[in-house]
């Protein structure tokens, strides 16, 4: 078993009820595996800790945003709580360690782990909650991943980085990008792909994620700061 008392002492918070910090990092698989008697999984507490996550998120863009329209608030909490931001903020706190998971999942670091990570966090979200109020689990989340924000809105991650490129580059070159696949590699399971954005026949930037739209959206955010339009 997992020394769950360092990542309290990591963190600064001790849980009343221990059984809830163990389960929010039980992924299915392990019990699927293991013998042990622990209390659960962790896909209810991921359930609950998804709403706190959300609530708190919008109270914070609503106070510090008191201008920014309600559409524009709504892109900026989809950038903060979507999954990479989620599992590149537990990764940091190093849930990875953490986590209880089966031998063929504890094997696997690529797309799913991400999933995991993020899960984990939501859950963690949810354990806390239940365990010591809102205001724990919000101060937790204030904390650790809002400070993401000045990131998302200096790289604007927030914003549809594909429309915008195009409607930059309509509006000042007359000229709608395209997308070439460039290449592809790893298992069918953890697929990277890797394209080009070309304005006419020039290619502007290439971009890498997990899926092809992925890829785009990251290339398409290369070409605005190549171009200077972010």
């Amino acid at each position: 078993m997992n020394n769950f008392e360092q990542i309290e002492t990591i963190l600064g918070i001790h849980f009343i009820n221990k059984d809830l910090l163990i389960q929010a990092f039980t992924h299915r698989s392990y019990l699927n595996e293991s013998q042990s008697d622990l209390p659960g999984h962790n896909e209810r507490l991921e359930f609950l800790g998804d709403a706190v996550l959300e609530l708190v998120v919008t109270d914070y863009l609503y106070r510090e945003f008191p201008d920014t329209p309600e559409g524009q608030l709504t892109a900026y909490r989809a950038a903060l709580v979507r999954t990479e931001s989620i599992s590149d903020c537990a990764l940091r706190l190093a849930f990875n360690d953490y986590l209880l998971l089966s031998r063929g999942e504890a094997r696997d670091m690529g797309k799913a782990r991400s999933y995991i990570l993020a899960n984990a966090f939501e859950a963690f979200v949810g354990a806390l909650y239940l365990d010591q109020g809102y205001d724990a689990a919000a101060s937790f989340i204030n904390d650790q991943l809002i400070p993401e924000m000045h990131n998302i809105l200096d790289q604007a991650l927030w914003r549809d980085a594909k429309s915008y490129v195009q409607e930059k580059s309509q509006e000042l070159l007359s000229i709608t990008p395209t997308y070439e696949l460039v290449r592809q590699q790893g298992p069918d399971h953890d697929r990277t792909f890797v394209v080009a954005i070309m304005f006419g026949s020039d290619t502007i930037a290439e971009g890498e994620g997990t899926s092809k739209q992925e890829a785009q959206q990251d290339a398409a955010r290369k070409a605005l700061i190549k171009m200077g339009w972010n």
